[in-house]
């Protein structure tokens, strides 16, 4: 009986509503360990997850049964309705529509995951969105500057 092998390492940015600053230092940890509780029970593999006030970094072992979209759009909403059953936030916490999804080999494990380790260093030198362009560009990526995140200069 034949198997399905696979190696697909994902590293899913996403971004919260209007891009401010809500992720307090108080509760990022649980919030990070939360959302890498959604991606294992999701039967997928979390490598890392860590980000800045305003944005998640969630490096991912994906499996290819399961679509990139739904495994977002499943973090996205669970972890929303963590942070607001939590009362986290004054008034109600969502994401922004959107994510950006790249794709790594294998030997790149190491510095994707001290890249994602180091957000707060990273972003000290760089903001969110010169991070994000680079990225785009790196990756050929095609995009129109109407459908990114909303920014906040």
């Amino acid at each position: 009986m034949g198997g399905t092998f696979s190696q697909i390492y994902i590293q899913i940015i996403f971004a919260v509503e209007g891009r401010h600053n809500l992720i307090s230092n108080q509760w990022k940890d649980d919030l990070h360990k939360y959302i890498a509780g959604i991606i294992k029970g999701k039967n997928q593999k979390s490598i890392i997850v860590n980000g800045m006030p305003d944005h998640i970094h969630a490096f991912v072992g994906l499996r290819p049964s399961m679509a990139i979209s739904d495994l977002v759009r499943d973090i996205k909403n669970n972890s929303t309705n963590f942070i607001n059953d939590k009362k986290f936030v004054k008034g109600k916490f969502s994401w922004q529509e959107g994510y950006g999804a790249f794709s790594y080999s294998h030997s790149h494990l190491n510095s994707v995951y001290n890249y994602i380790k180091n957000q707060e260093a990273h972003h000290k030198k760089k903001s969110f969105r010169e991070e994000y362009l680079e990225l785009l560009k790196k990756f050929e990526i095609e995009y129109n500057e109407k459908y990114l995140f909303k920014w906040i200069e």
